[in-house]
């Protein structure tokens, strides 16, 4: 038992030492900074998008009468 503690404890230390390099390497490069920003600059992968129709219920629906009628063609094999 003791040993599975002390396990345990190299594996939280070792942990929390890689944590804090992590940290400093972030601080270092500035990505702490850069993950603040509100995504202004992400919005480049919007450009050539289309906002969802007011056909998107009925492509809903046609997906699950679909998925009924393959439903019943297979109860109908039993």
């Amino acid at each position: 038992m003791g040993l599975l503690v002390n396990q345990q404890d190299r594996r939280s230390e070792l942990q929390e030492r890689i944590a804090a390099e992590l940290r400093e390497k972030a601080k270092a490069s500035g990505l702490q900074e850069k993950a603040s920003l509100d995504g202004v600059e992400d919005v480049k992968y919007l450009e050539d998008t289309k906002q969802t129709t007011t056909l998107a219920p009925a492509w809903i629906i046609i997906v699950i009468m679909a998925a009924v009628v393959v439903g019943m063609f297979l109860m109908q094999g039993r």
